[in-house]
């Protein structure tokens, strides 16, 4: 294994890290790698979103939506003269 000395590190990413080492009850080491791991796109499994899981898949055709979306994307031509 390859030793690394990291220079210059900003003061944001030297709190993140430590912060989210303490939050993990990592040492400080192991949540850095674990970080580049995931960045360099080694780190296993992609991370999971859930954020519009409760959205996808649950369209309905509804065709008075429908006529509402087309009366706005209707251009009143003496608007634009």
């Amino acid at each position: 294994m390859a030793q690394y000395t990291i220079r210059n590190v900003p003061e944001s990413i030297d709190r993140t890290l430590r912060e989210e080492a303490r939050r993990r009850g990592k040492s400080l080491n192991e949540v850095a790698l674990e970080v580049l791991r995931r960045g360099l796109g080694l780190g296993g499994d992609a991370p999971s979103y859930h954020d519009l899981d409760d959205l996808a898949g649950s369209w309905v055709a509804d065709p008075e939506f429908d006529r509402a979306l087309e009366e706005q994307d209707r251009i009143d031509p003496d608007l634009w003269r």
